[in-house]
């Protein structure tokens, strides 16, 4: 393990393996830096991966108040760390804040992002991620840590005997370690403020290659928000690993990776400043 200190001061754990150009893999929510651990082992014959517990996981600490801003510049310390500029792949919300990283300047080099659950334009899940963000809110606010953890199972779709179940094994108390940063996570996908919509004139700025990609057997509503995201990126391309959910399989996603990361070339010719997608 290896630390670095964030802009607030705040040390940001990683671990770094393999060698080659610098790749750095941001997790989502209910995951730390051993999340990482198997795609990592299968990147590092091609690039030196960094793997890093985002604040409030881990090892890494947590400096109030949150704000989203502040892992921006955790990323940002990362990547300094990796060599000045890095290829970044991000994971469910880990994807959105990557997107916030290269939207404001970081000096990323090729963007991979794995199904951000962004709403779609309906009435009933933009409202559903208001109401689970204040939900959220409360029982944080009130230490109900486990609480917390089964809303946010149910949110993603788990049925409820799986998570009765899920609550008396050995991994719980890890889950409810990190429930703090699902509110974190609710932040960053801008659940409260904007119902997790797509943030079209943030994804906008981005001006780097960039690959989003999709399980085949995810819900619909995940592939069609991944496939948008794809054609609003200036330099955006969009694929589909078939038989893949959102936990997708390392084994199946590794090959897709490498291929991206290491393509010389633009994903499409960059848009003329001011054209919309």
């Amino acid at each position: 393990m290896h630390t670095v200190l964030s802009a607030d001061g705040t040390h940001i754990a990683y671990d770094r393996s393999g060698s080659g150009p610098a790749l750095i893999h941001v997790t989502g929510a209910l995951c730390d830096r051993s999340t990482g651990a198997p795609l990592a082992a299968l990147l590092a014959p091609y690039f030196t991966v960094f793997t890093y517990d985002r604040r409030g996981r881990g090892d890494s600490g947590d400096t109030a108040p949150y704000q989203v801003e502040r892992e921006v510049e955790d990323l940002a310390a990362v990547i300094a760390e990796a060599g000045g500029s890095a290829s970044v792949y991000g994971m469910s919300s880990g994807a959105a804040l990557a997107l916030h990283a290269a939207a404001q300047g970081a000096a990323i080099t090729r963007l991979a992002l794995f199904e951000p659950p962004y709403s779609p334009d309906d009435e009933e899940r933009p409202a559903q991620a208001r109401a689970y963000a204040a939900k959220l809110g409360e029982l944080l606010a009130a230490g109900r840590r486990g609480d917390a953890v089964e809303l946010f199972m149910t949110m993603v779709g788990l049925p409820a005997e799986l998570i009765g179940q899920m609550r008396n094994a050995p991994m719980w108390p890890a889950f409810e370690a990190l429930a703090p940063t699902l509110a974190y996570d609710a932040a960053v996908m801008g659940n409260a403020s904007t119902g997790s919509a797509l943030p079209v004139e943030l994804v906008a700025k981005v001006g780097v290659p960039a690959l989003v990609a999709d399980g085949g057997a995810s819900p619909a509503w995940l592939r069609a928000m991944a496939s948008r995201l794809a054609d609003a990126l200036p330099e955006g391309r969009h694929r589909t690993l078939m038989g893949q959910t959102h936990d997708v399989d390392p084994q199946a996603l590794a090959p897709l990776l490498r291929e991206f990361l290491s393509d010389p070339t633009p994903a499409r010719p960059p848009r003329e400043p001011g054209r919309r997608p």
